[in-house]
């Protein structure tokens, strides 16, 4: 029997990927791709969202994206892995698909006046913006996607694009499309070096790119429970970001010896934090080596997206021959 396909991709944007990236995402990915027809994509247009004044580095991000991509363990024997621009039938999709969506449709997605609000270093008072979720449809459903694997966040994106789908078939009298389901996913509670949100914005993150020194020194300066002034002060590891990285990589011995270490001042922060180092470094060492062998010959991995977007495009050509029959067009 065929398999049922996913679709997914991720904003090529700034120096490459983070762990909070890599645990809430594309982990999953790596796992959906054994069982699951999956594509995934730099989207570098969606970038331009909100990146749209500063595209310099835009063919160095996307590189880097895929390198990030291949050493978490994305396969292109297993996935098709691909540029959205190397793919213009998206554009041409999005275009047809403007036609048809009414603008009240966008303006409601939760994410745009949640976004409007929180960015404020730039203007994103454009149509890129606003219509992101449609580009995001067109993403989607070019593929006939039966699944996207999306935190709970995203899920008000994927009934956007169900509507636009129902409201296709609905117009033109033929059914095209599957309608997208969510594929939730966990996304872990992962804190930044300083305790906030991991993110690029507030500079504490720990990239895929950080070799096992830069991990170790940026783990160090992790914020702790502040009530721990002292290393005879108790602490509660609940209270504690650090502790939320053992919940990920530590053995339920190993948290057990923190929790009790750190509540009675048996251990002090940096004990604490030396064994997070350990296993942190031990299982993210395969992630760094197929890293390091793109790193050495990244052109190699420009190849495989280039040879993923060929056979993407294969596809798209197809679905949007039939959306161009649908229409008349």
């Amino acid at each position: 029997m065929a398999k049922e396909r996913i679709v997914s991709g991720m904003r090529s944007t700034g120096e490459g990927l983070h762990l909070g990236n890599y645990l809430g995402a594309l982990q999953n990915w790596v796992q959906l791709q054994e069982t699951y027809d999956c594509f995934y994509f730099v989207a570098n247009w969606h970038a331009l969202t909100t990146g749209y004044g500063d595209t310099a580095e835009m063919r160095n991000w996307v590189r880097g994206l895929a390198i990030d991509y291949l050493g978490a363990g994305l396969d292109p024997d297993k996935s098709v892995l691909f540029v959205q621009s190397l793919v213009p039938e998206h554009a041409e999709l999005h275009l047809l698909l403007s036609m048809i969506t009414p603008l009240p449709w966008l303006e409601r997605v939760p994410t745009y006046r949640e976004q409007q609000q929180e960015i404020s270093d730039r203007d994103i008072n454009t149509y890129g913006f606003l219509g992101y979720p449609l580009l995001q449809t067109a993403d989607i459903i070019m593929y006939k996607a039966h699944w996207v694997p999306v935190g709970i966040d995203q899920v008000p994106h994927i009934e956007f694009s169900r509507e636009v789908v129902r409201r296709f078939h609905h117009l033109y009298g033929t059914e095209i499309f599957p309608e997208p389901q969510p594929k939730l996913t966990a996304v872990p509670k992962l804190p930044g070096l300083d305790g906030r949100k991991m993110s690029k914005s507030y500079n504490n993150v720990i990239y895929l790119s950080d070799d096992a020194n830069t991990l170790t020194q940026k783990v160090k300066t992790m914020v702790t429970d502040p009530a721990r002034q002292r290393r005879t002060d108790p602490g509660d590891p609940d209270l504690c970001p650090v502790f939320d990285f053992h919940r990920m990589y530590s053995t339920e011995d190993e948290r057990q010896e923190v929790t009790l270490g750190c509540r009675t001042a048996g251990i002090g922060c940096l004990d604490c934090k030396g064994i997070l180092i350990n296993n942190m470094v031990e299982a993210l060492a395969p992630l760094h080596e197929r890293r390091a062998q793109y790193v050495a010959r990244p052109d190699d991995a420009m190849d495989v997206l280039e040879s993923g977007s060929k056979r993407a495009r294969e596809i798209a050509q197809d679905t949007m021959a039939q959306v161009r029959d649908a229409m008349h067009i």
